[in-house]
């Protein structure tokens, strides 16, 4: 019997999948609609992407992300290509919670809403934590037992790295979106007169977004790149998460829905143990999320399919000494809490 989740009835996974072919259509004819332009594939780090082409009126040629190659993402290019879908998104959704899936508060909801329509996610965003973590759930069908929600909603961006396979000259302004929101978010610090790379609600400060990207050099000053109006706090390990991206759909018990893209689950695992071998000082208490959160995901992929967690687990570990080092202490800390899902990451080793 599975420790770390539940399996949801085929019931509540196809009202999933429902919700989620349809928002991913209504958000595709949202962005295609008032352009002229085309579908096509082309071949990212080994993977086939799809994304639609258009010219601004300087010429310049423009990407929109449409989603990795699949059966799912084929036949939404065929319905934008087609008609406009019909927005029948809330009972879709509400239908879905009622049969087991998971839901995210509505004010968090609320945030990713803002920023995915201010272009995040289309300018090369990904939500990561504990909100990608709950997304999983859906994803594959499950009820994760004993996981809490967070008062902390993180997202990430590639930055200066140029092997992501999302695009990233597409502009987008999440400091804008956040500052003008009804709610009202204040970035923690500013960083040479710009933006931080951290936010606080005003009258709930505990209510925390950051934004997060791969760390390349030496320092931890947040960068700042073009195309974003935010800094980005640089984050060892970062890269691994992103290299692998899907998408799913977030909806509130009210029926709200949004697309989002996030990393793909067997690579949020590994990179959860890479954190806990980095975690010191006040990050430590942070260190008990993460392993759960990596074990539910161990235990899932064990279950259902070893191949892409032995896959992503090799790859960390084939990085070199400084990467085999924090996945052993990851391991370590992993075997201390689950040891069953820490002896089929060791036989790896």
């Amino acid at each position: 019997m599975p420790k770390f989740y539940r399996e949801l009835p085929v019931s509540a996974s196809t009202a999933y999948a429902q919700v989620h072919a349809a928002a991913m259509a209504l958000e595709l004819a949202r962005d295609v609609s008032h352009l002229q332009g085309s579908f096509a594939t082309k071949k990212v780090r080994g993977t086939t992407q799809w994304y639609f082409a258009f010219r601004e009126p300087d010429q310049r040629v423009r990407q929109i992300y449409v989603g990795p190659d699949s059966s799912d993402v084929r036949a939404l290019v065929e319905r934008a290509r087609a008609a406009a879908p019909v927005d029948n998104l809330k009972p879709l959704a509400k239908s879905a919670a009622s049969l087991g899936n998971s839901t995210v508060q509505r004010k968090h909801l609320s945030v990713v809403l803002r920023l995915n329509e201010f272009g995040f996610f289309r300018a090369g965003g990904v939500l990561v934590g504990t909100h990608a973590f709950l997304a999983y759930a859906n994803q594959l069908g499950l009820q994760w037992v004993g996981s809490d929600q967070t008062a902390d909603v993180d997202f990430a961006h590639a930055g200066r790295n140029v092997s992501i396979a999302l695009p990233a000259d597409v502009d987008s302004t999440p400091h804008a979106a956040l500052t003008t929101m009804e709610e009202g978010f204040l970035p923690l610090v500013q960083y040479r007169g710009q933006a931080g790379a951290s936010y606080r609600k005003k009258d709930e400060p505990e209510f925390q977004i950051d934004f997060l990207t791969p760390k390349t050099g030496r320092g931890d000053d947040p960068i700042h790149i073009e195309h974003l109006d935010v800094a980005l706090q640089p984050l060892r390990f970062m890269e691994f998460s992103l290299e692998g991206i899907e998408q799913a759909t977030l909806f509130d018990p009210t029926g709200r829905c949004v697309v989002v893209s996030l990393p793909a689950p067997a690579r949020y695992a590994v990179h959860k143990l890479l954190v806990v071998g980095e975690r010191s000082g006040a990050f430590r208490a942070k260190i008990a999320k993460d392993v759960a959160q990596a074990a539910s995901l161990i235990e899932y992929f064990a279950n259902a399919d070893p191949d892409p967690l032995h896959v992503a687990w090799q790859d960390a570990r084939a990085r070199g000494p400084g990467w085999r080092k924090r996945a052993d202490e990851g391991l370590k800390a992993l075997r201390a809490f689950a040891p069953s899902q820490a002896a089929l990451l060791a036989t790896e080793r």
